[in-house]
């Protein structure tokens, strides 16, 4: 390191070692951000692909529930019963996936003020 030999030389080492802590500081916390940042999407995305998969499971057993009621109506009442039936579940399975994804959302604000804020997430 150069050595100053003036007096204001120990002031400048001084001002310089401060601004050096505080952008060293300000770099920490922007790769914490980044790193939050990019597990946020990950969990974002691992969680997209699960959903997916859950809502195709339900969506096909609602189906194949549906087909096989059908098959086994054979009159006015049995198609009225059937409407009502899956219907009913129709309605369950929306309500279901409303709460989940408002439930999703509530996350996703959680952590992303979490993020803001510095602070770690989930």
């Amino acid at each position: 390191m150069l050595e100053f030999y003036e007096p204001g030389a120990a002031i400048i080492e001084d001002t310089v070692a401060k601004t050096v802590e505080r952008v060293n500081e300000a770099n920490k916390r922007v790769l914490d951000f980044m790193f939050g940042a990019q597990k946020v999407m990950l969990e974002e995305a691992i969680f997209v692909s699960d959903e997916i998969l859950d809502r195709v499971r339900t969506e096909t057993r609602l189906f194949n529930e549906f087909i096989s009621k059908i098959a086994g109506a054979h009159s006015v009442k049995d198609f009225s019963t059937l409407r009502e039936e899956c219907g009913q579940h129709r309605i369950d399975f929306v309500r279901r996936d409303s709460g989940r994804i408002a439930k999703h959302g509530e996350r996703m604000i959680e952590a992303t003020a979490g993020l803001f804020n510095g602070r770690s997430q989930m």
